[in-house]
């Protein structure tokens, strides 16, 4: 009979918590589907670029799936690989071939071998082209082009979960409220729980960035100083987005249940997964996503050597949604200050 009882009181508590329901039944669902979206979309094809290639083996390739543009000289060809149109260059060079790889995605440098093995030993050419790499090279390893973006994933998913954490218990434990009954203005409280943390964010960002390449030794062609900007405007993105999120939990469980919501679908848009491959349509949601900003200045850095001119743009965004979420910050102070 107790076990019983015991058991009806978990189901009412169940049947009352609508977000603990929405999270143990629709929640999988949505990351299921999310899955099946991501993963069934297009076939990826190499894009290739040309220059005093015969017609016979631009043809094979094209035949073998290959996405080819003839250029008329090297240097707009070169351009294009550097501005990351082109994964690779094949150029006839005084009856030489000569093939130049992007190189920063070692899936897709293999993918191009693979293609241009093929069109050669069908007999399109006689002669196997000299390899060299515009990024990394043929010892890079594919955790050395995966290793950005899990930096700046795991940089966002553990200041989101602290900062979530933190300030719940600041409004549970009473303080905030205490705060709030003071003239102390929201937007001053919201700058100082920024800045307490944010010390907290500035230590985890540069012990990743140590770690990672001292310690890892994980590919890294750019400025270590860039990458510590851009993991700091990612914690300082993930702990204005956890903060906020906070606010519209009642308990650290309900915080647990916005990873799967939140940081489970920026995983997916945050280049771990190659965005070409996915429908168009679902590839523009990688434009609300803070982590894939994040996520491609780190990859620009640490595997192709970009300098700021190169990224800004990344690190604009980034302080554009940290600004969003601080306002929303504030505003979503309203609610307790009136309780």
């Amino acid at each position: 009979m107790r076990i019983k009882a015991l058991a009806i009181r978990i189901i009412h508590q169940f049947i009352k918590d609508k977000r603990t329901l929405a999270l143990l039944f629709l929640a999988p669902l949505l990351v299921l589907s999310l899955m099946k979206l991501v993963f069934d979309g297009q076939a990826v094809s190499p894009a290739i670029g040309t220059v005093d290639i015969p017609p016979t083996l631009i043809e094979k390739m094209e035949q073998l799936h290959a996405d080819v543009t003839v250029f008329a000289n090297a240097n707009d060809a070169q351009s294009a690989l550097g501005s990351g149109d082109l994964d690779a260059i094949l150029q006839l060079d005084a009856s030489q071939p000569k093939l130049m790889l992007e190189g920063s995605d070692p899936s897709l440098n293999r993918a191009v071998l693979l293609l241009l093995q093929n069109a050669f030993q069908n007999g399109a050419a006689s002669t196997a082209p000299t390899i060299t790499y515009l990024h990394g090279g043929p010892d890079m390893a594919a955790f050395d082009s995966f290793g950005p973006v899990l930096i700046g994933f795991f940089s966002f998913f553990f200041v989101f979960l602290l900062a979530g954490v933190s300030f719940l218990r600041e409004r549970t434990s009473g303080t905030l409220e205490r705060l709030l009954a003071t003239p102390i203005r929201r937007s001053e409280i919201v700058a100082g729980y920024l800045a307490g943390f944010g010390i907290f964010t500035l230590v985890q960002a540069s012990l990743i960035a140590w770690f990672s390449v001292d310690v890892l030794g994980l590919y890294m062609a750019g400025s270590i100083g860039y990458m510590l900007i851009i993991n700091l405007l990612l914690s300082l993105t993930a702990l204005t987005l956890g903060t906020l999120l906070s606010s519209f939990a009642s308990s650290e469980f309900q915080i647990i249940q916005f990873i799967p919501l939140v940081i489970v679908p920026q995983a997916f848009f945050s280049g771990l997964f190659n965005l070409d491959a996915m429908n168009p349509w679902l590839q523009k949601l990688s434009l609300i996503m803070p982590l894939y900003y994040g996520a491609d200045a780190m990859q620009g850095i640490m595997i192709r050597g970009e300098g700021w001119l190169d990224f800004q743009k990344n690190v604009y965004v980034l302080i554009g949604f940290s600004l969003l979420f601080a306002i929303l910050n504030v505003l979503a102070l309203k609610k307790h200050r009136r309780m």
